[in-house]
């Protein structure tokens, strides 16, 4: 089992912090509850007795009678002895009706160190604020890093390559690393995206209208990296035979994005110093998902690429939007911990004139914040400040 330690070494500092509850979200099947076992062995090893932790997994059949708060606060109560601090893994809350209720109860104990997981973020973090509001920490866990792939696949350096144009076309949802056939692969994405289908957007959030959402999903995932436009879609939808109303297209992008399936990036005014909430970008959680949900049998790489250079900054911890200048474009601007990087991501820069529009993108930007054009070329093309980093050099430095 591949360990994440990237994800541990963030969460490691709160394990004994029983006054914030611990949140782990993100796309079904991208390895939540792996690192809640994985926190369980590390506590176990720190000498906690297996009697002092409690596992809930509301997946399974076996705790399909806890549907409430008094239920799960009764259930967990019982298992109490002592007076010493028990540890509690939730796996999947938001099945529990009112679930905030019942941590919270059992938090002002203070006996209790709580762990939980959810899959969409709209309702697991909406009735946490209710409650809980400043009273947990939160953890994005995304499919796998490329760096993990490497380790989980024991890819060496010269076979980097292959393996990033089987990221492109797979994704890296853990599990489908089992699989060799492509069959077996497709058939193992579409189980997960047709269990996010069921349990989040359909019993969650009470969306029935399967067509429509689909085929919204397949438009928005073929024109990835292009401004998104409400227009298009609805004349898209139309010339398909399927009427949505305006509204019903905003309700379905935001269970697109609060489910995960999708990332919504803003775009932000350089120059004005704002940020616009139009002419957005959607990039996929997981490109493997992306190849079930799409016509294209061959695969845009660059379109790929850029996605899969947004994936790594947001698992670098970066809060990245769409850069936008006078008269162009800037692919991400990355910020944290009030440092800011501008970043051009391309394919290949070995053709001249390529380098030069891309390079050229910079211009109007008169700060001296850091700027970088990341590609798959192994030749240095740094020039004017501008720094060339090859994508195996970026996706491997967790430093960046």
């Amino acid at each position: 089992m591949l360990k994440r330690d990237y994800y541990l070494n963030k969460i490691r500092d709160f394990y004994y912090v029983n006054s914030l509850i611990k949140v782990l979200y993100g796309l079904r099947r991208s390895g939540k509850s792996v690192i809640l076992k994985q926190i369980i062995e590390e506590i176990k090893a720190s000498g906690v007795d297996d009697d002092h932790i409690i596992y809930i997994n509301f997946e399974s059949l076996d705790y399909v009678n806890i549907t409430n708060a008094i239920e799960l606060n009764d259930y967990i109560k019982k298992l109490v002895k002592d007076k010493n601090i028990y540890y509690v893994f939730l796996d999947e809350v938001q099945k529990v009706e009112e679930f905030e209720k019942a941590i919270n109860s059992l938090r002002i104990t203070d006996q209790f160190s709580i762990f939980i997981t959810g899959s969409n973020s709209k309702m697991t973090f909406l009735e946490l604020s209710t409650d809980l509001s400043g009273r947990y920490v939160s953890f994005r866990i995304n499919p796998l890093s490329f760096k993990e792939v490497v380790e989980l696949t024991n890819t060496k350096q010269e076979k980097y390559f292959d393996l990033l144009l089987d990221v492109f076309e797979w994704g890296t949802l853990p599990q489908r690393f089992i699989f060799n056939n492509p069959d077996a692969k497709e058939n193992y994405i579409r189980d997960v995206y047709d269990s996010i289908l069921l349990k989040d957007v359909v019993d969650r959030l009470g969306i029935s209208d399967i067509t429509s959402f689909n085929r919204i999903l397949q438009y928005v995932l073929e024109t990835e990296t292009r401004e998104f436009s409400v227009t298009n879609v609805l004349d898209y939808m139309d010339k398909n035979g399927i009427r949505v109303a305006t509204d019903t297209l905003y309700k379905y992008l935001e269970a697109l994005c609060s489910t995960f399936i999708l990332n919504r990036v803003y775009r932000y005014d350089i120059n004005g110093k704002a940020v616009l909430k139009t002419l957005n970008k959607f990039y996929a959680t997981d490109l493997g998902v992306k190849k079930i949900k799409t016509n294209n049998k061959l695969i845009n790489y660059s379109q790929a690429f850029e996605n899969i250079i947004y994936n790594e900054l947001i698992k670098k911890g970066y809060e990245v939007y769409i850069g936008k200048t006078k008269d162009s474009e800037i692919d991400f601007i990355a910020s944290k911990n009030k440092n800011i990087k501008y970043i051009q991501a391309c394919y290949d820069l070995t053709n001249e004139e390529t380098r030069l529009r891309e390079f050229k993108a910079f211009n109007t930007i008169n700060d001296n914040y850091p700027k970088y054009i990341i590609s798959t070329n192994t030749e240095d093309y740094s020039q004017d400040g501008i720094k060339h980093i090859n994508i195996f050099d970026f996706l491997m430095n967790d430093d960046f």
